[in-house]
């Protein structure tokens, strides 16, 4: 091979480490997930405090934020990067007295929402900035599947673990302590994109304020994980009498085919988002709605196969959402403030995750599938709002 393309191939690989760390951390983000079903029977909790547990790491996820956007944009990205590493492993050994008490749980998802504040703002920030020699477009995409492939792997192996190894409350953990340390190096090897003093004086940060991010940005966002939340957290405990002694099984495939499918729309969004970013903002949100209206059909048939399906759909939204948001962003974004401004749409995706909360607390009220039509028909509504300010 040629000198150029020797130059081409280090090129297309120097975004590899962070990428690495923000699959690392997204790993032990959803580590947890496929084990929701699992610590409601080992604790004898209800299925509100189990999904409470899930959605405490929003409440970690701000602080996380506010960290690791404005402060990598001022200070420099590697150094943010390393510090919700570190956060995300001290989640994971909070996680492991999980077995003991339900405290250890929504102690060690607090901190795992930190982690990941600080690492998907920072660390998807770098992937952007370090994919700009290949061209601006790849960086959402790249930082979208490194996202997503840690939310896939990370509930596969701990799942996994969880249904057929012994000490299934700490095996599940190890894999991610093992990943997280190992991604140390990697970061540090990785070349800074921000210097510190680089960004503008102060950490304020504008563009929140434009009509588009009010407009498209925000009303797009808490759709990213909402449908996260619905079909991983709340569909399967409405099939789970169904499924026997296979519940931990059948949580992490549910996970695995949303992450899946969240990483296979990604090329499908790029091809949709070169007839403009109106055209993607449409397509993702109509993928939204028939997720939730396929949904809303196997919560009425409370039928695992028709949860799966629903999970495939749902999960192609997210990955569609995700992309639309992200290149929303990187657009919108000043000079030194594209890791403040992520900062800011992710926290307002993150607060989809609590959507299975409420469901939760109140179906036996409202029938599921009643509830997630409505969730459909708020979506609409979503797609309507959004595209008529995007034409503007």
């Amino acid at each position: 091979m040629d000198e150029v393309g020797v130059l081409q191939r280090q090129r297309d690989r120097v975004w590899w480490g962070a990428g690495a760390a923000v699959a690392a951390v997204g790993w032990g983000a959803q580590q947890f997930a496929p084990l929701l079903l699992m610590y409601r029977a080992e604790l004898g909790v209800g299925a509100a405090t189990v999904q409470a547990v899930f959605a405490v790491y929003v409440i970690g996820l701000v602080p996380g934020l506010l960290f690791g956007g404005p402060v990598s944009d001022r200070y420099g990205r590697r150094m943010v990067v390393l510090a919700a590493l570190g956060a995300s492993v001290v989640a994971s050994a909070l996680l492991l007295g999980g077995g003991q008490g339900v405290g250890w749980l929504f102690a060690g998802r607090l901190v795992a929402g930190f982690a990941s504040g600080a690492g998907f703002s920072a660390g998807a920030a770098w992937v952007r900035e370090l994919s700009a020699v290949d061209g601006g477009e790849r960086g959402p995409r790249r930082a979208t599947v490194a996202m997503t492939a840690g939310f896939g792997l990370g509930p596969l192996v701990a799942g996994v673990l969880a249904q057929w190894a012994p000490a299934r409350t700490v095996l599940p953990y190890l894999p991610h302590l093992l990943l997280a340390l190992a991604a140390v190096p990697l970061v540090r090897h990785t070349p800074e994109t921000r210097t510190a003093g680089a960004a503008a004086r102060g950490l304020r940060i504008p563009e929140l304020s434009s009509r588009r991010f009010r407009t498209v940005v925000a009303p797009l966002a808490p759709w990213v994980f909402g449908v996260v939340a619905v079909g991983i957290a709340y569909l399967p405990g409405l099939v789970a009498p169904r499924l026997g002694g296979y519940v931990l099984l059948f949580c992490t495939l549910v996970t695995l085919l949303g992450a899946a499918a969240g990483i296979a729309v990604v090329p499908v969004a790029r091809r949709v988002a070169r007839g403009g970013s109106r055209r993607l903002l449409v397509t993702a949100l109509a993928i939204v709605i028939a997720g939730l209206l396929v949904a809303a059909g196997a919560a009425a048939a409370t039928d695992p196969l028709l949860v799966l399906g629903s999970t495939v759909v749902l999960g192609a939204g997210y990955g569609c959402c995700q992309v639309c948001g992200l290149t929303e962003v990187q657009r919108i974004a000043g000079p030194g403030r594209l890791a403040g401004l992520t900062a800011a749409y992710q926290a307002i995706s993150y607060v989809g995750l609590a959507a299975a909360v409420p469901l939760a607390a109140v179906d036996h009220l409202v029938p599921p599938a009643v509830l997630l039509l409505g969730l459909a028909g708020l979506a609409a509504l979503t797609l309507v709002v959004t595209t008529r300010a995007a034409g503007r």
